[in-house]
């Protein structure tokens, strides 16, 4: 396995910010303190700080983050869903980065990572998780709890893999897409950029950028694109 670019974080090694504030952030508590790992606090943009203190550690404007939490010292992970389509999640990782922090990957230990396998910055991998040998995972990835990623698929970044989904071989998903509980695709399709793919959903045939698709075969829905959930307008 080659981290190519993350950082998976270990046990008692470093300290961890947690970048949000939510039910994900507070999954990712869990599971870096489970593991040992030295969570020290929390932090959110101005316009969405309702809380000081979240599970007994102070959360903090992310505006001025760095300096209660020095990006020589801290390691920043990013706990946020898919909300906006990953672009939010997207967008404050890039910020954080350019605030100096290096951003850690969570492996679970019982998640099964091939040889050869490449896996980026700001990941979530869960329990259960496999990737298959050649595979590459792009930077800013969740692949929930028992999801599969089959061999030398690629990945691409800021995309998030629902609860025991499963891409069969020599795929590729492009940049900020999702795919829903249960979906699954045949060998060697492509998932198009900014796309979601439903509970459920056995896809097929490639897909286009920027679609939603839903059924089993897949099918795009006539009066729905993905551009909705990007501005905010819907949740997934």
């Amino acid at each position: 396995m080659n981290l190519n670019g993350g950082l998976q974080m270990k046990g008692n090694s470093e300290k961890l910010l947690i970048i949000g504030d939510g039910e994900t952030a507070e999954l990712a508590w869990d599971y870096f303190s489970h593991q040992g790992f030295r969570v020290s606090g929390f932090s959110v943009e101005k316009a969405h700080l309702k809380k000081d203190i979240l599970l007994d550690l102070p959360v903090v404007p992310f505006e001025e983050v760095e300096y209660t939490f020095n990006p020589e010292v801290y390691r920043a992970f990013v706990a946020v869903s898919y909300t906006q389509l990953n672009h939010l999640r997207s967008r404050l990782a890039t910020a954080a980065k350019s605030k100096g922090y290096r951003l850690a990957t969570y492996i679970s230990p019982h998640a099964y990572i091939c040889n050869g396998v490449e896996i980026g910055e700001n990941c979530f991998i869960l329990e259960n998780t496999a990737i298959q040998r050649g595979a590459k995972i792009g930077n800013n990835v969740t692949i929930w709890t028992g999801s599969s990623i089959g061999h030398r698929t690629t990945v691409e970044n800021n995309c998030f893999f629902a609860t025991n989904v499963a891409v069969s071989g020599f795929c590729r998903v492009n940049e900020n897409s999702f795919l829903g509980v249960h979906s699954c695709t045949s060998d060697g399709v492509k998932i198009g950029r900014d796309c979601i793919v439903g509970a459920g959903a056995v896809v097929i045939k490639d897909t286009l950028d920027g679609r939603v698709y839903a059924g089993n075969p897949a099918k795009p829905l006539v009066k729905k694109t993905s551009q909705t959930y990007i501005s905010g307008a819907e949740t997934i």
